[in-house]
């Protein structure tokens, strides 16, 4: 008996102390442990939602969502959400099963007979559980630069998809893909009548009163409170960014939300699909789009207490100290977040940052997690910093060294010979034109995306994208008997990690 009560003073001690921990992270830590990560990681704005126990226990905007009027940002701040976009498009998709319109096993081609992939055996087994699972074997982000921001219609990417060459093996090997999301989601107008937009509005987002949640990203400049995107990436120094229009893209990931409307999407989850007292999603929904499509990583990771890591439908998960976490990131150029719940704890996290160069919006997630799942302290953002910033002023460094570069040298070839039009078989064509002393490029396939071509010396030129997003690099033209033959071309990691290799046309 005595051991008994010892043992529940033991477990009655270790509880308290663990919420002591909690309260005095959150209550007299977080906000300084913010301002400070803003600081060092050069983050214009930030908005932030902690869910816990049915309740929202901290809301708040930090800095600007717009460094030249200085407008802050609060609760209300729109922000592109990105990739968090999935999780809707996965939970709209298991919503359309559990009413008896689809089966996730559904092979792809029987909503598009004229659908193919790479390889015909994939063509025929392909389902669209597969397509929300990125285990298509296909790269991380591949095609992307052709499909981010682009001008093709959602049925054109689905075409160009069979131009994918994977490097993996289906139903194998990770890799990340937009297109596939895209795809899934066009099936919900096959089998409901309503495009993926409208259906996602009609079917979660008013239910759950996420009034000021869009299904597209079109007319975000002119919507009230919204964030603009920002990047410090190639410069140094943060420059403001045009918006990301990926419509053509939208189940992938072309919402746009604030922190105030996606707490209540966490408190739905983590009350097994009711939002107050309302059941807005039938548990068996949730419960699907959570479990197991692909497995990640089964081992133990070297920095955070995890040991799986596993991909549902639109969602992550993992173990973390003991406990299941469910989670997405999102990431569009200017702007990065994340979507974090942790049911068997009751807690959810949503952050919502404006500068896409950053890894902050992660540690203070992480930090978090340690602070309500018992973990001791140990500064996330400290640990990453030291080394974004090596890697950020070595880029720095490259960039100043290539311009420096740019001097009165005379390229191989008259200018002349380096125009006309380039093709890639997945791209489509861009067009290089003589531009004053150098050369510019026209990205055909993009409505709104240049690159200046700058001549260094050792046949080497310097690409600058009008859009410094998509970055600078150095760029060489492949020369054969005295004519161009063609070049290769790369953009930002951050949209697709793969040159593409352009042969000029006759």
């Amino acid at each position: 008996m005595k051991k008994l009560s010892c043992l529940l003073l033991m477990l009655t001690g270790f509880t308290l102390a663990l919420q002591a921990q909690q309260q005095s992270f959150i209550k007299d830590s977080l906000e300084q442990y913010i301002i400070r990560g803003m600081k060092n990681w050069q983050i214009p704005g930030l908005a932030i939602a902690i869910v816990k126990d049915g309740k929202t226990v901290f809301m708040k905007g930090y800095g600007e969502r717009d460094m030249q009027t200085h407008a802050p940002v609060d609760e209300n701040t729109l922000f592109m959400i990105a990739s968090n976009s999935k999780l809707f498009t996965g939970t709209a998709l298991a919503q359309l099963e559990y009413s008896n319109k689809l089966s996730l096993n559904d092979k792809v081609t029987r909503y598009f007979p004229d659908f193919k992939l790479y390889d015909k055996t994939t063509t025929e087994l392909v389902t669209v559980k597969d397509m929300l699972g990125h285990h298509l074997g296909t790269k991380t982000f591949q095609g992307d630069f052709t499909f981010w921001n682009g001008n093709l219609s959602r049925e054109e990417i689905m075409s160009k998809m069979r131009l994918l060459q994977p490097t993996g093996l289906f139903r194998q090997d990770y890799g990340y893909c937009n297109s596939c999301y895209l795809t899934a989601g066009e099936v919900i107008p096959k089998v409901s009548g309503k495009p993926w937009e409208v259906y996602v509005y009609d079917s979660i987002l008013m239910p759950l009163g996420m009034k000021n949640t869009h299904t597209l990203v079109t007319g975000i400049s002119q919507r009230a409170n919204v964030s603009k995107p920002y990047t410090n990436a190639f410069t140094g120094e943060l420059k403001e960014l045009p918006y990301d229009i990926v419509d053509n893209l939208g189940p992938a990931g072309s919402m746009v939300s604030n922190v105030k409307d996606l707490s209540k999407w966490l408190l739905m989850q983590l009350d097994s699909g009711r939002y107050e007292g309302k059941r807005i999603l039938p548990w068996n929904v949730i419960r699907r789009t959570r479990d197991v499509n692909t497995a990640i990583s089964s081992r133990k990771n070297a920095i955070y207490p995890t040991h799986f890591t596993n991909y549902g439908l639109g969602v992550m998960m993992t173990d973390y100290n003991g406990r299941q976490v469910y989670w997405h990131t999102g990431g569009a150029f200017g702007f990065v977040s994340n979507t974090c719940f942790v049911p068997e704890a009751g807690l959810g996290i949503v952050i919502l940052t404006n500068n896409d160069n950053q890894n902050f919006f992660e540690a203070l997630r992480y930090q978090l997690l340690d602070a309500y799942l018992g973990m001791p302290y140990t500064d996330r953002s400290g640990a990453q910093l030291s080394n974004h910033n090596k890697q950020q002023a070595s880029k720095v460094t490259a960039v100043k060294e290539w311009q420096a570069r740019v001097k009165d040298n005379a390229p191989p070839l008259p200018l002349e010979a380096y125009s006309g039009e380039y093709s890639n078989e997945l791209y489509g064509k861009i067009r290089i034109s003589v531009d004053g002393a150098g050369l510019k490029i026209k990205f055909n396939g993009h409505n709104n995306l240049f690159a200046k071509l700058q001549y260094m010396d050792q046949d080497e030129w310097l690409m600058t994208y009008n859009n410094i997003a998509y970055g600078i690099f150095p760029l060489k033209f492949n020369i054969t008997n005295g004519k161009v033959t063609g070049t290769s071309i790369r953009a930002n990691d951050f949209v697709e990690y793969d040159a593409y290799e352009f042969r000029k046309n006759p």
